[in-house]
């Protein structure tokens, strides 16, 4: 199997994560979605990493496709419940960390544009979320170890990746003082080899 992936994507992340917490060798290809020969457009028509490239050929994406792959490949570390309860409540967790994420990242998009055709509307919209996610993740943790149950799950990684990449994208954004639960959580998934290994670049 082959990864497609980039250093700072939080959704290729969450996939290495995932692959290095259940020991499974997957074969990594770093890629520039910016360069005029990048190869993702032959394994997702949607130009988008992560994609597992698998030993047929076939192709996975998203990064919860590839999550669960992976997860149901060994019974090593089961890191989504088989319980539907608690299936669910993971999937919850994933759902919401992976959508606060994706308003991050379009608010970074467009702040990114020239002033000129820059609309800070959007930014606005886009961060509003963000703080209502992370505000909503961070109430539901509560005092917790992790997110469900009493041990790590999917939850848990995708939750860590995103609160990683807005540490490395927003910086002034304060969130470890308004969430101190999320703080907490973030402070003891860093402590984890697969998220050491992961780290992404400060850039």
């Amino acid at each position: 199997m082959k990864l497609l992936y980039s250093l700072t994507s939080p959704y290729a992340r969450k996939i290495r994560v995932v692959a290095l917490e259940k020991h499974i060798e997957v074969e990594l290809q770093l890629i520039n979605l910016t360069d005029a020969d990048c190869p993702i457009n032959q394994h997702n028509p949607l130009g988008k990493i992560p994609v597992l490239v698998l030993d047929d050929e076939s192709n996975l994406y998203d990064s919860r496709v590839i999550a669960e792959y992976l997860d149901h490949r060994t019974p090593v570390a089961k890191l989504i419940p088989q319980e539907h309860t608690y299936k669910i409540q993971v999937r919850r967790w994933e759902a919401l960390a992976d959508g606060v994420c994706d308003a991050a990242i379009m608010a970074m998009n467009e702040a990114r544009r020239a002033e000129a055709k820059r609309d800070q509307a959007i930014i606005d919209k886009q961060m509003a979320k963000v703080v209502r996610g992370l505000k909503v993740l961070n109430d539901e943790l509560g005092e917790n170890k992790w997110c469900v149950g009493n041990a790590l799950s999917l939850a848990d990684i995708a939750l860590g990746c995103v609160l990683g990449w807005i540490e490395l994208r927003f910086a002034d954004l304060n969130w470890k003082e308004l969430n101190k639960n999320l703080a907490k959580h973030y402070a003891m998934m860093q402590k984890r080899p697969s998220f050491k290994e992961t780290a992404p670049p400060k850039v």
